[in-house]
């Protein structure tokens, strides 16, 4: 059986031949709850491009420091530029949503608060959410092999994110009743794309209208509705069938 070497995000300035200590987090991760020892071998990122191979030199009570190796240029990048534009859900769901849609690629994360959002954060919750999304992101481009972490935008209501201009010539919005269907759409969009999914409730009519306006295209997904946190993932796992690397 193949060992899977364990990777932490660094962002740190990474050179071959240092020897770093771990941020607190990583370095937890790795004793704690990998149990890790001296002499393992781990990858470290820096979230900006390639990885870097590492051993542990030893573990104290107060840090893990380990020695760098040799720089690997390993781009696991989507090819296509997705936006995923997420009306805010409940804490479980948008972490779900925000997790695998960075497994699936994802190069940016909006989060939108709509009229029908269960929560409402205020600046301060607003604030903490936005680490805890953070974190969701580190933690699965660690899982899914990613050296780049996808942006992750601040909160915004949907008039104001909606009111911003854009430069994505395909923008998705996922309704039910859409009159397209995902494999209608023809030849790989020359630029970026955005999916526009709506909270538990999904969008209102007037939220529709006015993205309709804005030059969104309601695309149905099938005869079964999903949940908010399966919408996104699902359009990003067929459009990287359709135009990605999963051809």
């Amino acid at each position: 059986m193949t060992t899977v070497t364990p990777r932490f995000h660094c962002p740190l300035p990474l050179a071959e031949g240092a020897e770093i200590a771990l941020p607190d987090a990583a370095a937890h991760h790795a004793a704690r709850v990998l149990r890790l020892a001296a002499g393992d071998a781990v990858t470290l990122f820096s979230g900006d491009d390639g990885e870097f191979a590492a051993r542990i030199l030893r573990i104290e009570p107060r840090g893990v420091h380990v020695q760098i190796g040799a720089a690997h240029a390993a781009d696991r990048e989507s090819p296509l530029a997705v936006t995923l534009v997420q009306g805010l859900a409940a804490a479980d769901r948008m972490d779900y949503a925000i997790q695998k849609a960075v497994e699936l690629g994802v190069q940016s994360i909006q989060p939108v608060t709509m009229a029908r959002s269960v929560a409402r954060l205020d600046e301060v919750r607003a604030a903490k959410r936005a680490l805890h999304w953070r974190q969701i992101t580190i933690a699965a481009c660690e899982q899914c092999g990613r050296n780049q972490l996808p942006r992750l935008h601040p909160l915004v209501g949907f008039d104001a994110w909606l009111g911003a201009s854009s430069e994505a010539p395909l923008r998705l919005l996922l309704a039910p009743d859409g009159d397209v269907t995902l494999g209608s759409l023809g030849a790989v969009p020359d630029g970026p794309v955005e999916i526009l999914v709506g909270p538990e409730g999904g969008l209102t009519p007037e939220e529709t209208s006015a993205a309709l306006r804005r030059g969104f295209r309601a695309v149905r997904l099938g005869p079964r509705i999903l949940r908010t946190d399966t919408a996104g993932p699902a359009v990003l796992a067929a459009l990287n069938a359709q135009w990605g690397d999963w051809r």
